[in-house]
Parts: structure tokens; sequence; C-alpha cells
């Protein structure tokens, strides 16, 4: 995919990874439409930052645990570019037990509500004027959650309902990968431990102690956390050099799902 004069929606986009993602879609030259929600503080530095970027963008506070609101932010950023050829679904609320201690019914919720609902409602909203563009794409965002659960060293970090809502993201980017071909393509990216995201930079990684941050350090095969940059790199392979790839999940956990422990000699054998 080309990405000058395409029009993309970025949720989640007032800080950290989305906005990264959306800075450098629009860096690429195409017309970016940031929604958020909370975080208000950071909304002036978004704003002139994607000014210097390329300007054009547009900002959109919903508030995406509503649905009702859903189909009318996907119908400005539409109207305002006369198209929308990228959604990057990159909301989520992920639980952590070091934060949040045990679950009560409005932290279980808020999990399913944004790491789960938002998304299928957004799709839903956006896929006619995909389907228009021809040469569509969505990137869905997940966690590693959805395959270790809450155990070994990621148990401080991953709650059940947070790991359960991330490994439902990978059913709907089956089925709407099915449902949306061929003019659109539809991928997940499945994160580990990155900044920003369950990773340094965040209050939960603050609240680890340095035996629990160097458990999970040491259980990825690369030594350490992801960064913004990996991140982003992940998006535009998606998005302008994977065009035969849809239905398809890219782990990107630098090895921790496969675990750090170390190789063993081959043995002599017997024979």
């Amino acid at each position: 995919m080309e990405l000058a004069g395409k029009a993309a929606l970025v949720l989640g986009g007032i800080k950290g990874i989305g906005k990264a993602i959306a800075l450098s879609l629009a860096k690429a030259g195409a017309a970016v439409a940031v929604n958020y929600f909370d975080w208000e503080d950071e909304l002036n530095a978004l704003k002139s930052e994607m000014d210097a970027a390329g300007g054009g963008g547009l900002v959109l506070r919903t508030d995406l645990r509503k649905p009702d609101g859903i189909p009318g932010m996907v119908q400005a950023a539409a109207e305002r570019f006369g198209r929308l050829d990228v959604l990057v679904n990159n909301i989520e609320r992920g639980g952590w037990p070091v934060v949040h201690g045990p679950y009560v019914l409005d932290q279980w919720d808020l999990e399913i509500e944004t790491t789960l609902r938002a998304k299928r409602w957004v799709f839903a909203a956006a896929l006619p004027f995909l389907r228009a563009s021809g040469d569509g794409a969505v990137i869905n965002f997940s966690s590693i959650a959805a395959v270790v659960g809450r155990s070994g060293a990621a148990a401080p970090v991953f709650n059940d309902g947070y790991a359960a809502a991330s490994r439902a993201v990978s059913l709907f980017t089956e089925t709407w990968a099915r449902e949306a071909a061929p003019e659109v393509r539809v991928n997940e990216i499945m994160l580990g431990f990155m900044e920003t995201r369950h990773g340094p930079g965040t209050r939960g990684w603050g609240l680890l102690n340095d035996t629990q941050k160097q458990a999970i350090l040491g259980h990825t095969l690369l030594g350490r956390t992801g960064t913004i940059e990996d991140v982003v790199k992940a998006v535009m392979f998606i998005l302008r050099d994977a065009a035969f790839m849809t239905g398809s999940v890219l782990r990107l956990d630098g090895g921790y799902v496969l675990g750090g422990d170390p190789m063993q000699p081959m043995p002599k054998g017997v024979v």
C-alpha cells in the first residue's frame, strides 16, 4: 500500500504507541484522524506534533465504551478526508494485578468494553468506507496475555479478563479477514512487554520490584523490552509491504512466548 494520499483512523492516539503510529502515517503522506478520550493534558502536544508531521490531521474525542457514538466518529473522519483506507484498532485497558489487585466487576467490564467490544463496533462502522477504498487495511492490537495468561513471570502484569479479551481479538482478526476480503486486509499485532504498554513508562512497571522485572527479561529471548519504534516498524511493514498477508497474527514479543530457557548442548548419544 502506498500511504501517500490515503486516510487513516488511529484509535488511542493521544500518547505512546498510538501517537507514534499516527505521526508516522502522517509523515508518510497519509491524512490521519486520531481518537482519544482521556489524558487531556497530552492534547496540545498531540495537535502540535500532528501539524508538524504534515498538517490536515483530525483529533476526535470519543468514549469508545459507548457504542452509539462510534458511527459518528468514523463518519467524521471519512467526511473530512473523503475516504478511509486504514484503521488502527489500538484501544485497550490492560488490567495489571500489581496495580488493581483482585478482580472487581467494574475492572472486568472496563477491560472487555475497551480491549474487545470497542474494536468490534469501530470495525463495523469503518468497514463500508474501507471496502470503498478498494485497498483497505485494518490492524488489530492484542497482547501475548492471550497466550500466557496470568502465569509465570507475567502473573503480576496480565489478569484473566484482559487475557481472555486479547485471545478473542485473534478470533475477530480471522473472522474479519474473511468478511472484508478481498478489498480489505485484516491483520493483528500481538504485543509483548513494550515501552508504554506493559513495560517501561507505565505505572505498573514501576510497581514491579527488580526481581520481577528481571524474571520478565530473563524469560525474553532478546533480553529486553520492546520499544515504540519496534511497534511502528511492524505497523509500516503490514501496511506497506505485506500486500498478500491477511488474517495473520504478527507476534512482537522479543521471544517471550518461546521462553528464555537456554539451549542445552546436544547430547553425545549412546551409539
